[in-house]
């Protein structure tokens, strides 16, 4: 599994696990609370 922090603008925040999108701000228009990614990030544990 890798994780990299990518700088951009306009507000967006998004995260991916090995290219894979899990969550976007900008396609819910919130952040995502801190359990949200651990969940994704248990999926791809496995």
């Amino acid at each position: 599994m890798e994780a990299e922090l990518i700088a951009s603008g306009g507000g967006v925040f998004e995260v991916e696990i090995d290219r894979n999108l899990v969550f976007s701000k900008k396609a819910l228009d919130r952040f995502p609370e801190e359990a949200e990614i651990f969940a994704e990030i248990d999926k791809f544990k496995s």
